[in-house]
């Protein structure tokens, strides 16, 4: 093979794996990604959601409340715009909110708070000891705010403003911050599709 071939193969290698490159994303991603810890709760119709069972079906997952003033519905709503933009691909996403207040909302509370926004969205909550539980394996803490032992209802909670989002395989493979554009929320969505 003379010199002229070789880097002709060479430059035709590079060609061919710059155009197989991974995808960039927006999110942060996770490396190594891992095995996304179960929600393990029931939906306000009964039903048990699982991770597990959402294969092929990438998931995005908010932990948030349905008394919050600013990123729970700015997240929502970046949510909507952005399933809006997948079209019929939207059908492989499943958009999940996990209230971290179960005081005060209840499932079906949940469900219909999440649904102004889109009815395909899923809301979620359980019971304080199964919150707390799923908190630690999620490894994201909320705490009440106001003073202590303060036991009116219109306190704020201080939650995670991240998403996580969770390949077809069910892997932990990136994190949304807040401020991401629904644009850039759908390109992710796409590149795990």
């Amino acid at each position: 093979m003379t010199r002229f071939q070789r880097l002709g193969r060479t430059c035709a290698l590079l060609f061919i794996s710059a155009g197989c490159s991974a995808p960039s994303f927006h999110g942060v991603v996770l490396e190594p990604a891992e095995r996304a810890p179960e929600l393990g709760l029931t939906d306000s119709s009964g039903e048990r959601f699982d991770i597990g069972e959402q294969k092929g079906r990438v998931v995005l997952v908010f932990f948030g409340y349905t008394h919050c003033p600013d990123v729970c519905p700015t997240t929502l709503v970046d949510w909507k715009r952005a399933a809006d933009s997948l079209g019929k691909n939207a059908t492989n996403v499943r958009f999940v909110f996990v209230s971290v207040d179960p005081e005060r909302d209840t499932p079906a509370l949940t469900q219909r708070y999440v649904a102004r926004f889109s009815p395909s969205f899923l809301g979620l909550t359980g019971t304080r000891p199964q919150i707390d539980a799923l908190m630690a394996a999620w490894r994201v803490a909320s705490y009440r705010d106001g003073v202590p032992g303060d036991t009116s209802a219109g306190y704020t909670i201080s939650h995670p403003s991240q998403v996580f989002v969770v390949d077809g395989a069910g892997q932990l493979r990136l994190l949304h911050r807040a401020g991401l554009t629904p644009a850039q929320i759908s390109a992710d969505i796409r590149a795990l599709l």
